[in-house]
């Protein structure tokens, strides 16, 4: 090793921060947070380290670079957000991709409830986070039944003139209609927030008083909702297979070694309810124990996720990891966050729970796994490819008639979708509606750079089309002297049903139908499908973005003045369009020879 230890950590602060590790081309090996900078990078420079893979790891350290922090969950920000960024080849890293779901409860006369996925903000009240969607839209539907509050959009609850259906099935009590008080409606959302924050005795107490007030002035009706609510609260917990009376937030975190998987078990309690969980398989895993596992996900969690009032893992932290992290987080939490093991039965027993879905989630993945590759088998026969089929690429186009053409490219990698890869492309510079040539400036744009030598080629392109597009992607694959490139085309069968696909080939050779039920064209019609999806949802959204703006906002040599002062003459965009260039040359700010090319523009 030519790094020199001794000399760099003579120079060490003793100040929290996060350091980097290069290789001798620069590239960064590993990135880590640590309370004390100067003892934590010493340490990987003992005789005896944690793994052989930490020693490989320092085996290839030619330079290290810090930077110091004021605080450790400063600290911990930061070793997240590199992270992130730079995917380091040792670091076990946990892709979040998308946010956990909250339930919002916004704010007004009348306040909604709804699903929420993003960063929460301080215009609504926010509960969770949530394992996954499912366990939102089940908590949302509780609430619903027994509260009622309104799920509908403003806009849609602002011009509404009669009650929805949801009204009809006593799953909202009608605010839009004023089917109810202000005042009696924000006592059902406090009841809800009380209920979402674990005080279900509480909710309970309150309904039974609200109860006998109402029977008691002979208002049996409303005595008998209140009886309803309380049956459902009842219902409710009685459902619950694990709870806590006392209504806290807690986070299980189990990290399991086994069949060959690492896998990191989230589940959450929110209220004293059990939510479920979410399983994750971390990559750049390599030899690491499930305790490196455990340590590295909650560094990475919660710095980006509210922590709970306590944390159970299994198994637990080493002592100097598990002070830390409880340091951090009281910083980022400005509370004590402990960091606990099953020691009371109920804590045990949500241990337990989560380390057997976190063994059946292994189990699920490696079923998963083997099944896909039965799949790219079958394909790889069906084709006659002389290689094994680990990547395949997919392009779809999607327009409608002729605006707003939109290209996707699609990737299967890892037995899975791998959408970090999806591509997308605007197609500019076409006849309208022209899908050949739609299709060669897709594939054209997507190769150019691996033509070059850059990234990864694709063991198999799929195109979703047929003859006409197979001929146009091959075209441009042979422009860039990539015409070796496997390709096939996916045409449609009769009345487009699934499972009557024509399989075209760029070379000539005969077209193949596969039987309904063979694996490689399910397989086919997996990616396919993604690639439609994809392609069209980024048209509807290139589609809408082009209508709401007006043809005035594109029109050469135009900014807002100019456009002000075109309004300001011809009243609109359709007084604009019939206005003669000598017309359009006698608004103030616009020359003879502005006016002829915006003439030109528009017609």
């Amino acid at each position: 090793m030519n790094f020199d230890s001794k000399a760099f950590l003579a120079t060490l602060t003793e100040l929290p921060g996060v350091y980097r590790m290069l290789d001798a081309g620069g590239v960064v090996l590993y990135v880590g947070k640590a309370k004390n900078l100067k003892k934590r990078v010493a340490s990987y420079f003992r005789d005896n380290l944690a793994s052989p893979r930490i020693a490989h790891m320092v085996s290839q350290i030619a330079s290290i670079e810090t930077t110091s922090t004021r605080t450790e969950a400063e600290a911990l920000l930061l070793e997240n957000n590199l992270i992130k960024s730079l995917s380091p080849r040792y670091n076990i890293l946990f892709r979040d991709d998308k946010s956990y779901p909250y339930i919002v409860l916004t704010r007004g006369d009348f306040p909604r409830l709804g699903f929420y996925r993003g960063n929460p903000d301080r215009k609504a009240d926010y509960f969770g986070p949530y394992p996954s969607s499912w366990a939102v839209r089940d908590s949302i539907h509780l609430l619903q039944k027994m509260f009622r509050l309104r799920t509908c959009e403003d806009t849609v609850f602002a011009n509404r003139s009669r009650p929805c259906l949801l009204y009809q099935i006593k799953r909202c009590s009608g605010p839009c209609v004023e089917y109810i008080s202000t005042e009696d409606y924000a006592r059902d959302v406090q009841l809800a927030s009380m209920f979402l924050l674990g005080k279900q005795q509480e909710v309970t107490k309150r309904l039974t008083e609200s109860m006998e007030a109402a029977a008691s002035r002979l208002a049996f009706e409303q005595a008998a909702v209140y009886r309803d609510q309380i049956q459902s609260l009842h219902q409710v917990q009685e459902k619950q297979f694990v709870s806590s009376s006392k209504g806290e937030d807690v986070d299980i975190v189990v990290a399991l070694k086994e069949a060959g998987q690492l896998c990191v078990n989230l589940a959450m309690v929110r209220g004293g309810r059990h939510l479920g969980d979410r399983p994750l398989f971390p990559s750049n895993a390599g030899d690491s124990s499930a305790s490196d596992a455990a340590a590295a996900f909650i560094r990475q969690h919660y710095a980006l996720h509210p922590a709970p009032a306590r944390l159970l893992v299994a198994p637990m932290l080493a002592a100097e990891e598990k002070t830390e992290a409880e340091s951090a987080l009281a910083e980022l939490a400005g509370r004590p966050v402990p960091i606990q093991d099953g020691r009371s039965l109920l804590y045990k027993a949500w241990l337990d729970m989560a380390l057997q879905n976190a063994r059946l989630a292994i189990l699920a993945r490696n079923q998963a796994t083997a099944h896909q590759g039965r799949r790219l088998a079958a394909l790889q026969e069906a084709l006659q490819l002389p290689e094994a089929i680990a990547r395949i690429e997919c392009f779809d186009i999607s327009h409608t008639q002729g605006e707003a053409t939109v290209a996707s490219c699609v990737v299967y990698q890892d037995n899975g979708m791998k959408k970090a890869d999806y591509r997308r492309f605007n197609i500019r510079d076409i006849q309208p509606g022209d899908d050949y040539a739609a299709m060669r400036q897709a594939v054209t744009r997507r190769y150019g750079s691996i033509a070059a030598g850059e990234g990864r080629a694709p063991d198999l392109i799929l195109i979703d089309g047929g003859k006409g597009q197979v001929s146009s992607a091959y075209a441009a694959l042979a422009d860039l002297g990539l015409a070796h490139l496997p390709m096939l085309g996916v045409a449609k069968g009769e009345e487009r049903k699934p499972g009557l696909e024509t399989l075209i080939f760029p070379e000539g050779r005969e077209p193949l139908q596969l039987p309904p039920e063979h694996p490689a064209l399910h397989l086919i019609q997996e990616v396919r499908d993604e690639a439609h999806r994809f392609a069209i949802t980024g048209h509807r959204a290139q589609r809408g973005k082009a209508r709401k703006t007006s043809k005035l906002e594109s029109l050469p040599g135009v900014g807002p003045a100019r456009r002000k002062a075109l309004v300001n003459r011809f009243g609109g965009l359709p007084g604009v369009l019939v206005a003669s260039v000598e017309q359009l040359a006698e608004v103030p700010g616009i020359s003879r020879d502005l006016a002829e090319k915006i003439y030109s523009a528009l017609h």
